[in-house]
């Protein structure tokens, strides 16, 4: 049974849903040791989120961006927690709707993500900065 657990800085992106599937795997290397397991990613951070969805045609990511504004707009008169900026709340509410993590199956030393699949780093904030995301691998 194999155990590794790594951090991972990822550079600053602009708000909106970026794909870093190949980053991961890129910063993995420990993953080719891995013929079956799980890959489980946690995100250090309370203003962006993990999800998987389409990585093929970039307007899934820009109507994520444009939905999720709807639904926790910037500004909302009932927000309490406005101190660090009106995009702060809604960075929150949308974190904790997507959530901070994701698991995913390893095959065969790669991620076994179906073939329109991706991971994104959903990042709330106008200027979220580098972000940290902790991987977890298991498996033999």
């Amino acid at each position: 049974m194999i155990w590794h657990q790594k951090s991972i800085r990822l550079p600053a992106v602009p708000r909106g849903f970026h794909l870093i599937t190949d980053l991961l795997e890129a910063q993995l290397p420990e993953l080719e040791k891995i013929e079956i397991g799980l890959a489980h990613i946690f995100i250090q951070h309370t203003s962006a989120s993990l999800t998987i969805s389409e990585n093929a045609d970039p307007d899934v990511r820009r109507d994520f961006e444009s939905h999720f504004n709807v639904l926790a707009p910037e500004n909302a008169p009932y927000y309490r927690h406005t101190a660090e900026g009106p995009d702060d709340m809604p960075a929150h509410i949308k974190a904790a709707l997507l959530g901070t993590s994701v698991t995913i199956p390893i095959t065969k030393g790669r991620f076994n993500l179906g073939t329109w699949q991706g991971i994104y780093l959903c990042e709330h904030r106008n200027h979220g900065g580098k972000r940290t995301v902790v991987v977890t691998l298991q498996g033999q």
